[in-house]
């Protein structure tokens, strides 16, 4: 008797906040500039194996706001979620962690930096949508940059 291929499994089992800390090291001067903060963000993505078929993935988002030389505020969030992914082929499933886990992420990651800025005080900051399959690109891109440059300086040595 042949073996039936078993169906893919994909899922994503909680989402949460793992980390957030929020700092205003100029308060209260700084609420008396009347210049607006100039705004950096910084993304970050990762994830890990939790058990055979369970995964956790994580995007992490500095912001950073500045009103000249003084830092306003500074938000950093990390938004996780844990998924169950089995019988998925191989080539699939560094873009599942990669693409598809991030973005199923990133939206309440957007709604709870926003929430967090709006009480220092400032105006919510609205994170940008993002491309988290062409994000997964220049990642993979600037990861194999490094080993072909670390390839040839091992080379040289």
């Amino acid at each position: 008797m042949a073996e039936q291929a078993q169906d893919a499994v994909f899922q994503m089992q909680r989402v949460y906040i793992k980390d957030a800390s929020l700092e205003l090291p100029n308060a209260p001067q700084i609420f008396l500039e009347k210049t607006p903060p100039s705004i950096e963000v910084q993304v970050d993505v990762g994830a890990q194996r939790l058990a055979e078929t369970i995964f956790e993935s994580e995007v992490t988002v500095t912001v950073t706001a500045k009103i000249g030389d003084n830092v306003a505020f500074l938000v950093e969030c990390k938004q996780a979620g844990i998924f169950e992914i089995a019988n998925v082929p191989q080539d699939q499933f560094d873009p599942l962690l990669g693409i598809l886990c991030p973005g199923m992420i990133y939206p309440y990651l957007r709604a709870n930096v926003a929430d967090l800025i709006t009480r220092t005080g400032f105006p919510p900051v609205h994170l940008s949508d993002i491309n988290f399959e062409q994000f997964y690109q220049q990642r993979l891109a600037a990861a194999q940059e490094a080993a072909a440059q670390e390839a040839g300086s091992t080379a040289n040595a």
